[in-house]
């Protein structure tokens, strides 16, 4: 930088002194950042925070100190969850003179006793931020501990302690722990717990844990939709119950599933852990997945579905080599696992997640260590029974050859249409299985969680589906090089078979509909902005021709008793409660995303072509209007972003206006 361009910057740095620098200290970075924390501060966030005092219970149970949990959810929005643990140690802590170990670990972070594996062999909590979280985000929590025949009682507010740990009496007939909490409306609004939501987190953790009794109240307000206000959950058979219920007398391909647990081997003289699992192929429905590491719902799945999806494919092989059935060989972990009801649970020491909201296992051992387990079983499963293992693998070649076929039909398809280049597709795409008619569509998603939910929901017969990972480049700012680069839009691009820019040939479009199906909030309008740039700029005849939509998913569902509407957006919402839930008490649940609804709420509301709702992306039909619809994307989404800040700097007011109106 040259000496004239030096005399042009200010010489004073103004107000950014060391007095600029903020320390936060005890909870206030929770409270700050909620969403560093818990993701959010949505409704699975609030929910959040009754996963993290019901895991720290389930801990205990787990370690085999407790056997009887209790959940009870109170009216004004308050939850209490017990314990007959071995309570939270309540002596004076050695590096806080003053302090009980109860009140650091309720007012300080990164606190707790599951660091050394001392306490607990596995949990779920690893960081020790999950009740202090919970304390911090709520407007009162009160703490209760029975222990060595005493009853303690500490109190707080906001992550504050309201008094010093108390002692209040003789309790010679209880030991354990008890959290009574209600959120911060400061935080979360006015949003509220959800019976049915935390009747079924109870109930799924009884599952998880056959040696446990978990014990379910609520007001007989909050009852209702298939929630009683009490229940006791105690399921000796632990995931296999779970896979019973799941069923509900569906045929399966093998009349019994394949179900177990086995310890891991220990590794210098210490127990590793152990993994139990419950699988059955139905014949005529699709099944579902659902992961779980040290009781901890891991929607993602990770590597102990890996272990898992490896140990089942080398167990079929085996079998099918075992039996000369040599076209086994081409089997894919996919083959096996599609269509399958599929539970598994690992306690291992010291997982490894993704995040503080544990979506996705990451412990690179669990693999090792699932598949090393289950595969033994799985042998002897098939080879015990040879008449099951060979409806099993019947059943497993049949998708193999449904997936092949269809490979190969595309790969004809490509050759004719592109004149003998022959063209991959990516790994990414679940295709569907129907093709031309006019009735074929690909779903363009955010996400795998998302597209998890859209394979079990979609029409397998006309509905494609395509993950992609979060925002995709932004063609209009981006060079050619840069876009050819980019993996996202070489998956989009293969997916759809047609070329781009000068080479885009309408009708060689694998699908008559592409739909871009994003989350109903601000990032999935982004990423939906993005996608309709890219379309725009690479290939504009696909849109003047009619062939991208919008899917219209909803934001919100709103119940009251039997009545279930879903609302698009915060107008939508108002709308109903003004109509149809008029003078009536409503429970409202906020949709994060679509990976959050499930499958059954994803097709009725968003996929099934007789229920949901499209909007459909046009061009002007003359030439001559596209040059000021070009120079309208080029003002949003091009280089220079003072024409952003401008444009929404002029219809700023236009904007409150409308929200006024509203």
């Amino acid at each position: 930088m040259t000496d004239d361009l030096f005399d042009k910057l200010p010489l004073e740095s103004g107000d950014y002194d060391a007095s600029a620098i903020e320390v936060l200290e005890g909870l206030e970075p929770v409270r700050r950042r909620p969403g560093m924390y818990i993701g959010g501060t949505d409704d699975r966030a609030l929910h959040h925070l009754a996963a993290e005092v019901l895991d720290n219970a389930m801990d205990e149970a787990v370690a085999g100190h407790a056997t009887r949990i209790e959940v009870r959810l109170e009216p004004d929005n308050t939850l209490v969850i017990s314990d007959n643990g071995r309570g939270i140690p309540v002596g004076e802590h050695p590096r806080y003179p003053g302090k009980s170990a109860l009140e650091v670990i309720l007012c300080t972070l990164h606190s707790g006793g599951k660091f050394s594996g001392k306490a607990y062999a596995t949990s779920g909590g690893l960081h020790g931020v999950g009740i202090s979280v919970v304390n911090a985000l709520s407007q009162h929590t009160r703490v209760e501990v029975a222990r060595d025949r005493q009853l303690y009682v500490q109190q707080f507010s906001r992550g504050l302690p309201l008094a010093p740990l108390e002692q209040t009496g003789a309790a010679p007939n209880r030991r354990g722990t008890t959290i009574t909490f209600t959120p911060d409306p400061e935080i979360f609004g006015d949003r509220r717990f959800s019976a049915k939501r935390l009747f079924r987190l109870a109930r799924s953790k009884a599952y998880l844990f056959a040696g446990v009794e978990i014990r379910w109240r609520c007001t007989p307000e909050a009852a209702g939709d298939g929630v009683p206000e009490e229940a006791t959950f105690r399921f000796p058979g632990g995931l296999a119950d779970h896979l019973a219920e799941q069923l509900d007398g569906r045929a399966c391909v093998t009349a019994e599933p394949f179900a177990g647990t086995q310890d891991f081997p220990e590794e210098d003289g210490q127990p590793q852990g152990r993994v139990e699992w419950a699988i059955a192929w139905p014949l005529y429905s699709d099944g579902a997945t659902s992961w779980y590491c040290n009781t901890i719902p891991t929607p993602d799945g990770g590597t102990h579905e890996q272990g898992l999806r490896a140990g089942l494919v080398k167990g079929l092989r085996a079998f099918a080599e075992l039996i000369g059935q040599r076209k086994a060989r081409d089997l894919t972990a996919d083959d096996v696992m599609n269509g399958a009801e599929v539970m598994l649970s690992v306690f291992i020491r010291d997982p490894s997640f993704q995040s503080q909201t544990k979506d996705r296992l990451t412990s690179p051992e669990a693999a090792r260590l699932v598949e090393g387990a289950i595969r033994d079983h799985f042998d002897h499963f098939l080879t015990d029974n040879p008449d099951r293992g060979k409806a099993l693998l019947g059943q497993v070649l049949e998708r193999m050859d449904e997936r092949l076929r269809r490979k190969a039909e595309r790969e004809i398809k490509r050759k004719t249409a592109t004149s003998g280049r022959k063209l991959r597709l990516p790994g990414k795409l679940t295709d569907c299985t129907g093709e031309g008619g006019g009735d074929t569509e690909l779903f363009i998603v955010e996400g795998d969680s998302a597209g998890g939910s859209a394979k079990q929901a979609r029409d397998r017969r006309t509905q494609a589906i395509l993950p992609i990972r979060g925002k995709i480049l932004n063609v209009a700012s981006a060079t050619r090089d840069k876009i050819a680069a980019n993996s996202e839009i070489a998956d989009l691009v293969l997916a759809l078979g047609c070329g781009t820019r000068k080479d885009c040939d309408p009708q060689a479009l694998r699908y008559d509909r592409i739909i871009i199906m994003t989350d109903a909030d601000v990032d999935g309008a982004h990423i939906a902005t993005l996608l309709m740039t890219f379309f725009f700029q690479e290939m504009p005849d696909l849109v003047r021709q009619g062939h991208l939509y919008l899917a219209q998913p909803p934001l919100y569902r709103l119940t009251s008793g039997k009545d279930s509407r879903y609302a698009r957006d915060d107008e939508h919402r108002a709308q109903l409660e003004r109509t149809v839930f008029r003078n009536r008490k409503v429970e409202v649940a906020r949709f994060k995303g679509l990976g959050e609804m499930n499958p059954q709420q994803l097709r009725e509301t968003t996929m099934d072509p007789a229920t949901r709702s499209l909007i459909r992306i046009t061009l002007p039909p003359e030439y001559e209007q596209q040059a000021g619809v070009r120079e309208l994307v080029d003002q949003l989404m091009g280089r220079n972003p003072e024409h952003r800040f401008n444009f929404i700097q002029n219809r700023a007011g236009d904007v409150d206006r409308d929200l006024i109106d509203a």
